[in-house]
């Protein structure tokens, strides 16, 4: 998950460079909620880990 959040980040990037804004924004904010779902499956596998061990 987080491989494809920085693999829409790099692309976002190089639209930017080029000029192409629409697809950099697109690309930008898919990577962004690809972050934030990476962010939340990894606290809960750290918490239900942590469960488990009790």
């Amino acid at each position: 998950m987080l491989h494809y959040a920085l693999v829409f980040l790099v692309v976002a990037l190089i639209a930017a460079v080029l000029g192409f804004g629409g697809i950099a924004a697109g690309a930008a904010g898919i990577a962004k909620v690809l972050f934030f779902v990476f962010l939340v499956m990894a606290v809960v596998s750290f918490v239900v880990s942590l469960l488990r061990k009790s």
